[in-house]
């Protein structure tokens, strides 16, 4: 037996590559890859009702991954006869170059393992990043990915949601507050034009109506050529306020027509002068 297992296959000067090496790295890679086939079993195919959960257990099997690997590597090196804190040391110079080199992809990484723990953003969120509106659809290890209004996906770099400033539109609540400006000539009368406001938010069914998030009007300002006004309201389909707030742009446009209520354009008064005359 301790010959078969002792079997020289290659020999090069102190290095020797015996039958029982190779048989060891592979029993030690065919147990890890079972062992991480059970912990992905585990982690991923379990139905979570929490929304958001099975993505975050992605994310977390494939740090477990990729520390595992690490360490298989490291024991197979060792398993052929290999120091590997000499292999570390002797790299030591180009293992500081690549870390220069990769310093934005090491910074995308712990701040996915920040994104993991804290979980300040989660698979479902509606984000603003860089002043582009998107749902989360994928945290992963280094990057996420975002599906916009249009209906393209985006990935962003982690780092920026840890240290840059990002808006989450749905943190701890889906419910949020937005409003339409509108501007009316100075001859309307003010409280037909909050009443005609009120009635189209009331008319709107994603809106919310109740004592907390009561949509409102506000007399925003007195404009160049109109008086103008804010229509607040609260909705929690903030994914798609933008359709939300066409279709109450054409009910106040329609309801202002029909009581005659002027939506004016910018007028400016021109005298031109003639030193001739």
């Amino acid at each position: 037996m301790n010959e078969f297992w002792d079997y020289k296959i290659f020999e090069l000067g102190k290095f020797v590559l015996t039958l029982g090496k190779v048989i060891s790295i592979l029993l030690t890679i065919m147990i890890t890859w079972t062992l991480l086939t059970l912990v992905k079993k585990y982690l991923i195919h379990r139905k979570e009702k929490i929304k958001g959960e099975r993505a975050r257990r992605l994310s977390l099997y494939q740090l477990i991954r990729y520390f595992i690997w690490v360490m298989v590597i490291s024991m197979c090196i060792t398993i052929l006869g290999f120091d590997v804190t000499l292999i570390i040391a002797g790299s030591a110079a180009l293992l500081v170059g690549i870390g220069f080199g990769l310093q934005n992809i090491f910074s995308d990484l712990i701040s996915g393992l920040f994104m993991l723990v804290e979980r300040k953003v989660k698979v479902g969120d509606v984000m603003e990043v860089d002043n582009i509106v998107g749902r989360v659809v994928a945290i992963n290890l280094r990057t996420s990915e975002l599906l916009t209004r249009d209906g393209y996906n985006i990935i962003v770099p982690n780092h920026k949601f840890i240290t840059e400033n990002v808006v989450n539109w749905s943190h701890n609540s889906f419910d949020r507050r937005f409003d339409i400006e509108v501007g009316v000539s100075y001859s309307s009368d003010v409280d037909l034009v909050t009443k005609i406001l009120m009635d189209c938010a009331m008319s709107q069914k994603e809106l919310i109506k109740g004592n907390e998030h009561m949509p409102g009007v506000r007399f925003q300002n007195f404009g160049d050529s109109s008086l103008v006004f804010l229509l607040m309201f609260w909705t929690s389909d903030i994914f798609p306020v933008e359709q939300i707030k066409s279709e109450m742009r054409y009910k106040i446009f329609k309801a202002f027509r029909e009581n005659n209520v002027v939506i004016p354009f910018p007028q400016r008064d021109v005298h031109i002068f003639n030193p001739e005359k």
